[in-house]
């Protein structure tokens, strides 16, 4: 075997940092001068449109990129491990460790992110905006959830599972509308009719894998949402769809009167009461998508899904049908997705084509990869992050996806499989502890 390499010396290492930030930095002004120093505005008179320059910003773009770059380039691209191969040495790229304890995270800060979610309406910070935004974090965090069963668990890239959030939205609005049914009827009705898409969707894409997967479901979803558009005598296309009913609390609605729910309880009216009752219906569904979950990975079909997920051609090899074993995972999946988007549908009050575009999919994908595939803590922390991160750069709309494009390479830069990578199977063999020599012996031998 060879001597171990000796590392680079650490004035290479700064050159060649510096080498490419400075390419990176060249690159990025050359894209950067175009697009953000020289920008189209209405002038003064609306006599017509004038550029402005905005050199300041393209500045920024390049310092920034040029110190990003030297400094990933100096402590993480260049930094390597030696790592033995027959009797050779190779060297590779040494990244930030993934993360190994997902478990421990979830067992100790789940429950209180639990707790601090139920008694969030009742602190003195719970205004309005902060319980709508709770709602809308829910609410994607219910999503993530049931697409981690697709992505995260059975292995199959799905970027059309907006379609499954449109159906069950559609399916609440419009059975509500034309047969006069209530919320908790509808529900159940949307998960079913979203879940029987799943399965409509799994039978083309049995024997696909990888990017034509990938495409399939891209279409699916694109189809439905055409179809909403231009279907105008069924959905009211463009139109959409509005007075959707509101959920009511045991047929108590939030409204004033007598027979209202804060009458009902002795309470001053508040418009608050429907919007804390919102938030409590979406946690209740959510940690219902979580339980569900939790409980199909230790089933035999979870375990399916896990063995689908690492090998396909493994999973068949050990006499697993992996037709049925997609479809479940397409099916549930779609199902909760239906859920969420009944919900939608009646938090909203209206829904539209345009609420259920592909920007929906991406999104709902980038909370599943970023929280870390399998992970269902991560989920939650990557929809509080970036759904509360989109929230808090409203005021900076013009580089809100400059931040968070920026914030997903560093998350992929740093932690490759997610922030809370896990992909450890619900079983595992484990070694059969050793009997000792005085457990054998006279009678045995």
């Amino acid at each position: 075997m060879t001597a171990k390499p000796a590392a680079d010396s650490e004035s290479n290492r700064v050159a060649g940092a510096l080498k490419d930030a400075g390419l990176a930095a060249v690159v990025t002004f050359a894209l950067a001068a175009p697009i953000m120093g020289l920008r189209t505005t209405t002038s003064a008179g609306n006599s017509g449109l004038i550029i402005v320059q905005d050199w300041p910003s393209v500045f920024i773009a390049v310092a920034v990129v040029f110190v990003g770059r030297f400094l990933l380039d100096l402590f993480v691209w260049r930094r390597v491990i030696p790592v033995p191969i027959g009797d050779k040495w190779f060297r590779r790229p040494g990244g930030m460790p993934l993360a190994r304890h997902g478990e421990a995270l979830g067992k100790y800060f789940g429950p209180a992110l639990l707790g601090f979610a139920l008694v969030l309406p009742f602190l003195p910070i719970s205004d309005r905006y902060v319980m709508d935004l709770s709602i809308l974090v829910l609410t994607y965090v219910m999503l993530g959830w049931g697409l981690n069963i697709v992505v995260g668990l059975a292995g199959l890239l799905d970027l059309g599972y907006v379609a499954f959030y449109a159906v069950g939205a559609y399916s609440y609005a419009l059975l509500a509308q034309h047969f006069d049914l209530g919320f908790w009827i509808c529900l159940p009705l949307a998960g079913i009719l979203a879940a029987f898409w799943g399965i409509i969707l799994g039978f083309p894409v049995l024997r696909l894998r990888g990017d034509y997967l990938a495409i399939v479901t891209l279409a699916f979803g694109e189809i439905i949402r055409v179809v909403l558009l231009n279907w105008y005598e069924f959905t009211n296309g463009p139109n959409g769809i509005s007075g959707i009913p509101r959920p009511s609390f045991f047929g108590l609605e939030f409204e004033r009167g007598e027979d209202g729910f804060a009458a009902f309880f002795g309470l001053e009216f508040s418009p608050m009461h429907r919007i804390i009752f919102l938030y409590y219906l979406i946690l209740v569904l959510a940690l219902i998508t979580n339980f569900v979950t939790l409980r199909l990975r230790r089933l035999p079909v979870g375990r399916a899904w896990e063995a689908l997920r690492e090998d396909e051609i493994a999973c068949r090899s050990l006499g697993i049908n992996t037709t049925n074993t997609k479809l479940t995972a397409f099916a549930i999946g779609a199902m909760f997705g239906g859920f969420a988007g009944s919900f939608f549908a009646t938090r909203q009050g209206f829904i539209s084509p345009e609420s259920f575009t592909f920007i929906e999919s991406a999104l709902i994908l980038a909370i599943v990869v970023l929280g870390g595939l399998g992970s269902q803590i991560g989920v939650v922390i990557a929809a509080v992050v970036m759904i509360g991160g989109f929230e808090y750069f409203r005021e900076f709309e013009q580089y809100r996806m400059l931040f968070f494009g920026l914030a997903m390479v560093v998350i992929m830069v740093w932690r490759p499989r997610g922030l809370i990578a896990t992909r450890q199977p619900s079983i595992a063999l484990t070694k059969r502890k050793a009997i000792g020599a005085d457990m054998v012996g006279e009678g045995h031998g």
